[in-house]
């Protein structure tokens, strides 16, 4: 049943307040000189490093978020809601404290920061540290992502793996994660569309040195300043990959619905 014609006037002011702003940044662009702008070596360095980043914060946040999503799903435990509550923390703290909170936690004089100093590990400042902050603002898009997607499969066809004598490690590689893959394939490509416009926690955790740690965010900030034309460039061109990112995460996940099998009752 369609909805009411009438949320049809909010539904365009919605799409309108969000295709304005891309509407105006196309229209800011200097075509004739848009490729030279993307091109330039600083440009590139960026690029590469955001995409080099970025892929291993994805990396990085199925390692810690696949069994993250299991546990909030399959577990009912009193702890629940806290956890549950962690996860969501980096949606909406700004990523400026995310980014001190990082720092203050692995940076020189931080908690273990002290202690991974007196190892020769410099965490803070580095490479590493644009991993590190891009991870912590993406995780939870593909934890959500994976809770949802176990809560909506149920665990029909894991008890009855389970019945038939399957051991828990052969029922979560042979049952559970095939029947969770759309689902794990759209929210890493979320968490990377995530990490790659990071910009926050980034400035604030890893500073901005060219081919080291400033990543296209970064690079455009600066450009603002000093090239506008640059910065405009570069903005429609990190908006251009993330609206392909999106696009490919919704056209691999589709709805849970007709990918995964239905739910016992």
């Amino acid at each position: 049943m369609k909805p009411p014609v009438w949320l049809l006037v909010p539904a365009a002011v919605g799409f309108a307040l969000v295709a304005g702003p891309l509407v105006g940044l196309i229209g800011a662009v200097r075509w004739s000189q848009f490729f030279e702008l993307i091109t330039t070596d600083a440009s590139r360095a960026a690029l590469l490093l955001s995409l080099k980043t970025s892929s291993a914060a994805a990396a990085l946040c199925v390692l810690l978020g696949v069994p993250m999503a299991a546990v909030l799903a399959r577990f009912d435990w009193r702890i629940m809601p806290v956890l549950r509550a962690l996860v969501l923390l980096p949606l909406v703290l700004p990523p400026v404290v995310g980014g001190l909170a990082l720092l203050y936690l692995f940076g020189r004089k931080g908690l273990l920061g002290s202690e991974l100093q007196t190892l020769g590990l410099q965490i803070a400042f580095s490479t590493t540290a644009v991993v590190l902050a891009q991870t912590f603002v993406a995780l939870p898009f593909l934890v959500i992502t994976l809770e949802g997607a176990m809560r909506t499969a149920g665990d029909r066809y894991e008890r009855i793996a389970a019945t038939l004598g399957a051991r828990p490690s052969i029922v979560w590689w042979r049952v559970t994660l095939p029947l969770l893959r759309p689902a794990l394939v759209s929210g890493t490509i979320l968490a990377f569309a995530r990490a790659l416009g990071e910009f926050g926690a980034t400035l604030t955790f890893a500073g901005s040195l060219q081919g080291k740690t400033r990543t296209l965010p970064l690079e455009i900030y600066l450009q603002r300043e000093s090239d506008p034309d640059a910065a405009v460039a570069l903005s429609l061109l990190l908006v251009l990959v993330a609206v392909l990112i999106v696009l490919l995460a919704y056209r691999r996940s589709g709805t849970l619905a007709d990918r995964l099998p239905a739910r016992a009752g």
